[in-house]
């Protein structure tokens, strides 16, 4: 069943052609990535398909009585409604009734609102519906439902976006960048969510782990030709490979067929019969095939680095808290050359405060933090990205330096370098305003690495970068003869250039893992894994072991009938403990770790229900 189609589409800006004649359609439960350069019009696609921007010429056809949810890069929210009324618009009874019964739980007083809630709530069996709503909230950590939208960081009202899509349950769903402004922990949440759902998916992102799980379609745009591939990131990348290697062979086979038909075709008179005029139109099209060419530009990265001296950033019994919240008690560490280390936790523990002490743009409470005089800082922030957006791209350049030192003694002059990061002349005098968000990026990442840093420290960098530009800016850090910090969401980025972790676990403490990122994951699943199969074990051991059935009896022992009683006492008693762990977790306020707690719960109570109601079923066959 097709959910979309597009045909024919082409959309330009003034003489710039993002894309021209493009066609694909999406059946349901396909979950498909589109792919290309920055500037190519990704985002632009997305907006056209949500209603937000025209295009040229073409269609776009929706299958009617279809559900569609689109996630924004940049939602646009009224600042003055709370979250509660943004996150609930859906069209749904059921949304209505948690909405009204969310309202009277902050009422406890309206006896009757609330008996008149509780009774739509179970009417409409919402009750599950509402247990998913909480989960979702808390795993996006999304609490104070009354807090004003106005009120909230760009990362919360992604977070808030995000939440709204994946509650009104759409039956087709259009993501632009879905995993910008989530940690870690939320980001491994939302790929099981959406693989094991079935929905239908059409998405932008740079994620390629999230690609490659999620994903059974890839969409390229690449010079201005779609290619599909019926396949995750690595089948993508294999038959990408494949393509361009058939490609450039059969260029090669055109340009020397070419130079052979261009002689016959100099040597023959005008005056040509049927056999000569065929092959002069197959000379046509080899000419043709043997002129195209492939933009095979990238990003060249090259900085003529400081050399590091023996001294290079220490750190000494550190401590910083914010009142009650602690980020370091008693930190040390002596970094060493070449280091290339990872900083991972959940959002608030303090991972950006850290890289702050350590450039001195916030004062420890206690300790002291030691920089070799060598030492050179690049630091690549969401925060430090503020151009002037009336102001030319070149000139941007120009203000930090009009020649750029390289190695060897070798030197760009700003509009070389510019074109190096793939800014064509054409562009080097638009206004930084005309830019996509990637370009952007790029533009700020190169106004860093100008400067000659011999310690990175790149906070988010991969946000709105392209993957092409991703690949070269990993070649690049992979041979950087510096230091390095990475804090980033993207899991593969981290995986192929850190050595080591520091892990912020809260409450202060900071824990140095050796190895990279999947490797961490890894060993807590498995220990979390233990720890659960422990606690089931003892749950077991606890409960009366369910003695085999003997074919031949037809009557309950008097063992067994105290055990049938007891049983039915048992079971009436964790029906009312899972109801009272279902109105904790609806009305409570709690963070996202007690919601996490007492999901949990809900579900061991559940098992026990299930366990002891079998047992009950068979004792109840036998005849008294």
């Amino acid at each position: 069943m097709n959910y979309l189609s597009v045909e024919n589409l082409t959309k330009s800006f003034g003489t710039h052609i993002l894309f021209e004649n493009i066609s694909f359609g999406i059946d349901k439960g396909q979950k498909v990535a589109f792919i290309a350069k920055n500037g190519t019009g990704k985002s632009t696609l997305l907006k056209i398909l949500a209603g937000e921007d025209g295009y040229d010429s073409g269609n776009v056809v929706f299958r009617n009585g279809i559900r569609t949810g689109i996630l924004q890069q940049t939602p646009n929210f009224n600042d003055e409604l709370t979250i509660s009324q943004t996150i609930f618009k859906a069209d749904s009874e059921q949304v209505a009734a948690i909405l009204e019964y969310e309202k009277a739980i902050h009422n406890p007083d309206d006896n009757e609102r609330m008996q008149k809630a509780f009774e739509q709530m179970d009417a409409l069996d919402a009750w599950d519906y509402e247990v998913r709503i909480k989960q979702i909230l808390g795993q996006l950590q999304i609490h104070d439902l009354e807090q004003k939208i106005g009120e909230l960081s760009g990362g919360q009202l992604k977070r808030i976006a995000l939440a709204q899509v994946l509650i009104e349950e759409p039956d087709f769903i259009i993501l632009d960048e879905p995993t910008n402004h989530l940690d870690l922990d939320m980001i491994e949440w939302l790929e099981n969510h959406l693989s094991k759902e079935n929905i239908t998916i059409l998405m932008v992102t740079h994620d390629r782990y999230f690609l490659e799980r999620v994903c059974d379609e890839i969409i390229e745009l690449d010079d201005q030709t779609l290619y599909r591939y019926k396949g995750n990131y690595s089948y993508f990348l294999e038959k990408k490979e494949e393509r361009e290697t058939i490609f450039e062979a059969n260029v090669d086979k055109a340009k020397n067929l070419y130079r052979k038909e261009l002689e016959w075709m100099r040597r023959m008179p005008k005056a040509r019969g049927t056999k000569a005029k065929s092959r002069e139109d197959a000379f046509y099209d080899t000419e043709k095939t043997a002129k195209l060419k492939k933009d095979n530009s990238k990003v060249e990265m090259e900085v003529n680095m400081t050399r590091l001296g023996g001294k290079i950033l220490e750190l000494h019994h550190v401590k910083k808290s914010f009142g009650d919240l602690k980020i370091l008690n008693d930190f040390s560490y002596i970094f060493k050359q070449k280091e290339k280390i990872g900083i991972v936790g959940k959002n608030g523990v303090g991972k950006t405060t850290f890289l702050d002490l350590i450039l001195g743009l916030q004062q420890v409470d206690g300790g002291k933090v030691v920089s070799g005089e060598t030492v050179v800082f690049g630091y690549y922030t969401q925060k430090g990205m503020q151009f002037k957006e009336d102001k030319k791209v070149i000139e941007t350049i120009k203000d930090i330096a009009e020649v750029i030192p390289l190695t060897k003694g070798r030197s760009l002059t700003a509009a070389q370098l510019l074109e190096k990061f793939l800014f064509n002349k054409s562009m080097h005098y638009n206004q930084v305003a005309k830019l996509s968000g990637g370009e952007k990026r790029r533009l700020y990442l190169l106004t860093i690495l100008i400067k000659n840093p011999n310690f990175l420290i790149l906070d988010e960098p991969t946000n709105d970068l392209d993957i092409m530009t991703l690949n070269v800016l990993e070649d690049f850090l992979e041979d950087f003869q510096g230091c390095l910090i990475i804090v980033t969401h993207d899991r593969y980025f981290m995986d192929k250039l850190v050595d080591h972790l520091f892990v912020f676990e809260g409450d202060g403490i900071v824990k140095d893992y050796l190895g990279k990122y999947s490797d961490y994951r890894d060993n807590l699943k498995e220990k979390q894994l233990l720890e659960k199969q422990a606690s089931k074990s003892t749950e077991q051991k606890a409960l009366i072991t369910t003695p085999k059935k003997d074919e031949t009896k037809v009557k309950l022992s008097y063992k067994e009938k105290i055990e049938f009683q007891q049983i039915e006492k048992e079971l009436e008693e964790l029906e009312v403990e899972k109801k009272n762990l279902m109105l904790e977790l609806t009305s409570t306020q709690a963070d996202h770790n007690e919601i996490i707690r007492i999901t949990n719960k809900i579900g061991e109570v559940s098992n026990l229900i299930d366990n002891k109601t079998e047992r009950w079923l068979v004792l109840s066959e036998l005849e008294f």
